[in-house]
């Protein structure tokens, strides 16, 4: 115990505050990552590169000269190997870590009132395909910024409204197969491609729109209406996850939380009674 206190004087209080500081930062983002990693296919990658570095070790340990060589003639291209790996989460760290930062754009910037006359518009458009198997996929743009998929499509730089957008969806609009993309009060592009999710999570049954509009939420912070094609089911992808059988209310409240144009405790309350609705619908 003397000898533990001897040294803890000659680190000193302020080296030792340092060091638990240090460990604290370390293991938070460590988490961070972890969080970012999962439920991608990243995740599936670190674990296939802990089975590598392990394998390492064990051929080194038992003495397995020629498999320990094969292996280690790999570990030079390791961080080029990383970067081409991980290009997307490496991605979406850098622009988490900027939104950290506090820069924002997209429907941030826009009166509430604005906010509120564009949720209408997409929702009623919504509601009105849905009612005639119109399928659509709106592409709500927030604080990462989508131009490479805007680029994919016809620029178009209109304000939103609820009957353009049923024209660009319309089945004999050429634009109606691919992706409308909404940047605070104006629709950027349409038929758009959007990127499809590589999530091991998703079941054989959703289809190839849903899947797009799961993709483009796990590259991005976006919000995608999507209204199948199929059913008419009006359906919201965030964050990863898709939420089904919303309708031109429901929707309308959902797109006010996430914009932010609906109090905190209204929002909350919303978000709690949906996760239970979807748990019990087996969808969380």
């Amino acid at each position: 115990m003397t000898v533990w206190l001897e040294k803890l004087s000659q680190v000193g209080w302020g080296g030792l505050l340092s060091s638990i500081v240090d460990v604290i930062l370390v293991s938070i983002i460590i988490y961070w990552l972890m969080m970012l990693a999962k439920r991608t296919r990243a995740w599936h990658i670190m674990w296939g590169l802990a089975v590598f570095f392990l394998l390492v070790y064990v051929t080194r340990r038992f003495g397995l000269v020629t498999v320990n060589w094969l292996l280690q003639t790999f570990l030079p291209l390791g961080p080029v190997a990383i970067v081409i790996l991980f290009y997307p989460e490496l991605r979406h760290l850098l622009e988490e870590m900027g939104k950290l930062a506090g820069w924002s754009r997209g429907f941030s910037r826009l009166p509430k009132e604005d906010v509120k006359t564009i949720i209408e518009s997409i929702a009623t458009a919504a509601s009105r395909m849905s009612s005639h198997r119109v399928g659509a996929l709106i592409v709500l743009e927030r604080d990462v910024g989508l131009d490479d998929i805007a680029a994919t499509g016809t620029r178009l730089q209109a304000a939103v409204s609820t009957h353009l957008l049923c024209t660009v969806f319309h089945p004999g609009s050429a634009l109606h197969d691919g992706a409308v993309i909404i940047r605070g009060s104006r629709i950027v592009a349409a038929g758009c491609i959007l990127p499809l999710s590589e999530s091991v999570h998703i079941g054989t049954m959703i289809h190839t729109r849903h899947k797009a509009a799961i993709g483009v939420t796990e590259v991005s912070d976006a919000a995608v209406v999507v209204v199948s094609e199929e059913t008419g089911t009006i359906s919201l992808a965030l964050e990863g996850r898709l939420h089904s059988g919303l309708n031109e209310e429901t929707l309308s409240k959902w797109l006010r939380t996430i914009l932010g144009d609906e109090d905190e405790d209204e929002g909350s309350q919303l978000k709690k009674t949906m996760d239970i609705t979807l748990r019990r619908a087996g969808l969380r």
